[in-house]
């Protein structure tokens, strides 16, 4: 079998960015990425807040990283938060599995990729993106926290994305968390350096907490989260069964007053 070389794979985003086309196709093009909005709210719809928690699709079960990820998804589940990822495997997996691990939701935004990556099995709610900029969007809008564990360019562009919005007040104040200080270092070095150079503001790296411990992640997601944007448990609003909705395993999430 002929493998084709990925660069010359046309995947939906390169067939978007390529340049204009008729006038008929950039209609389909514009529609097909609305129906992956529309797609994403309806399946995402009843998640309640999540926190959003970002990692390496690379990682496998046996390291270190796998079982940190798997620990983080299982006390911010037990917090009242869903868990919500890339919906890919490696450490996206080890969240929504630390999630399941403490009965709350899972949830996954997948990504169409050349490799063929596959929704991991412990998701509760999952949708299938063909654009990187939809699946941005699904992230960031459930959530009210966003958590990145070791990982690439993937997890590099995610976290970049969050802080611009934060910094330009796009979305609000929410927390943002670097698990792994060792790892992070040469970033947190590199904006060091920005801020030096007068590319960044010194109040920009407070957007920032860096930690190794779960339990600090959880104290900071209980005061600057929870507690600043005043969550508070209550029930769901009811699924239309006019639409095909239906609410997954919990009935009780944090709705903000």
């Amino acid at each position: 079998m002929i493998s084709v070389p990925i660069e010359l794979v046309r995947t939906d985003d390169r067939v978007l960015l390529e340049g204009p086309y008729s006038r008929r196709k950039e209609l389909f093009l514009v529609l097909r990425a609305v129906r992956d909005f529309i797609a994403g709210f309806r399946a995402l719809h009843f998640s309640g807040p999540c926190v959003t928690i970002f990692g390496s699709a690379r990682v496998p079960e046996s390291h270190p990283y796998y079982a940190l990820a798997r620990e983080v998804g299982r006390r911010v589940s037990l917090l009242g938060f869903g868990v919500l990822t890339g919906g890919g495997p490696g450490l996206m997996e080890a969240a929504n599995r630390g999630a399941r691990d403490a009965g709350g939701f899972s949830a996954g935004c997948n990504i169409e990729l050349p490799q063929e990556q596959q929704p991991n099995p412990y998701l509760d709610r999952w949708v299938s993106c063909h654009y990187f900029f939809v699946r941005k969007v699904l992230l960031v809008k459930y959530s009210y926290a966003f958590i990145a564990l070791p990982g690439g360019f993937g997890t590099l562009d995610e976290l970049s994305e969050v802080l611009t919005l934060v910094q330009t007040a796009k979305i609000l104040n929410f927390p943002i968390i670097l698990i792994g200080r060792e790892y992070w270092r040469p970033l947190l070095e590199q904006l060091e350096q920005m801020v030096r150079k007068g590319m960044l503001d010194e109040a920009d790296l407070k957007l920032l907490l860096t930690t190794d411990h779960v339990d600090e992640v959880v104290t900071h997601l209980r005061t600057h989260a929870i507690d600043r944007f005043q969550l508070h448990q209550r029930r769901m609003p009811t699924p239309s069964r006019l639409l095909g909705e239906r609410r997954d395993v919990w009935s009780l999430s944090w709705i903000r007053k």
